[in-house]
């Protein structure tokens, strides 16, 4: 059966609540399909402000599909259920070729990051259809791979306005790549876990050097996956002090709400 985020049950608490890993926040969602030009249906998710200005757009790239990645990865799921209510920004989440969740399967297979530029533009070309404002990449672990490839040549490099990059292995993402996004002179910030796998913080900066713009943050005790809260929490600061005039605030994103809340199942 496919999830139908409109399922959700909003109550009103007596007061503030603790926003938890698990609280959902209101906002306008809906089941959405890409089409790629290849022909394969992709399934996923639109979160968008219940009201006021869309401050920026997040186009999600979610992490490898063959080692547990799917749109509902952890960060990309608190951004969804967060920064709508919190920031005004309209988050697009979806499931690459081949990628299983709760919102269903997305047509075709896993492709190694080739095939996968078909999805990257798909998903672009619906924002700019659907008139969605300040267009940014947010790719984390194979996510930041197809944001690399893909995010600054067309059609594109000139339908967003820059990238974040989670957790980047530089497995599949050239020097070639790199010096692609140096050309095309777009805001690229790379969040870089202390404890990653498979790129450190010093080798991070080492090699994102080819890319004159690139702001490298170290991100102390943080692993590739931004497993806890303090870390989700982090990585979702940065994005919106990325890509909205306003920022996170002097203290970061709200931790508590007073207003409708719903909880999401485990």
């Amino acid at each position: 059966m496919t999830f139908d985020p409109a399922s959700y049950e909003f109550s009103q608490p007596s007061g503030p609540s603790p926003i938890r890993a698990s609280t959902v926040l209101p906002a306008k969602r809906e089941n959405i399909e890409l089409h790629t030009e290849d022909g394969h249906k992709l399934v996923g998710e639109l979160a968008l402000p219940e009201s006021g200005p869309i401050t920026a757009t997040l186009i999600t790239l979610h992490p490898l599909p063959t080692h547990g990645g799917f749109m509902d990865s952890h960060v990309y799921r608190k951004a969804s259920y967060r920064l709508p209510a919190l920031a005004g920004v309209a988050v697009l989440r979806f499931n690459t070729r081949g990628t299983a969740s709760p919102r269903g399967t997305s047509a075709g297979s896993f492709e190694e990051g080739i095939g996968e530029r078909q999805d990257v533009e798909a998903a672009v070309r619906f924002a700019v259809e659907r008139g969605l404002p300040n267009r940014w990449l947010v790719g984390w672990s194979f996510g930041t791979e197809l944001a690399l490839m893909y995010g600054a040549v067309e059609p594109v490099a000139s339908q967003v306005e820059g990238a974040v990059l989670l957790s980047p292995p530089l497995h599949r993402a050239t020097d070639a790549h790199l010096r692609m996004w140096a050309e095309a002179a777009k805001p690229l910030t790379v969040l870089v876990p202390e404890h990653d796998d498979y790129l450190q913080p010093a080798a991070a900066a080492e090699r994102f050097s080819l890319v004159p713009q690139a702001r490298v943050v170290g991100v102390d005790g943080a692993k590739h996956l931004w497993v806890g809260e303090k870390y989700a929490s982090r990585a979702l600061n940065e994005i919106v002090d990325d890509v909205t005039e306003a920022g996170s605030g002097p203290h970061g994103l709200p931790t508590e709400w007073n207003g409708p809340v719903a909880t999401a199942a485990a």
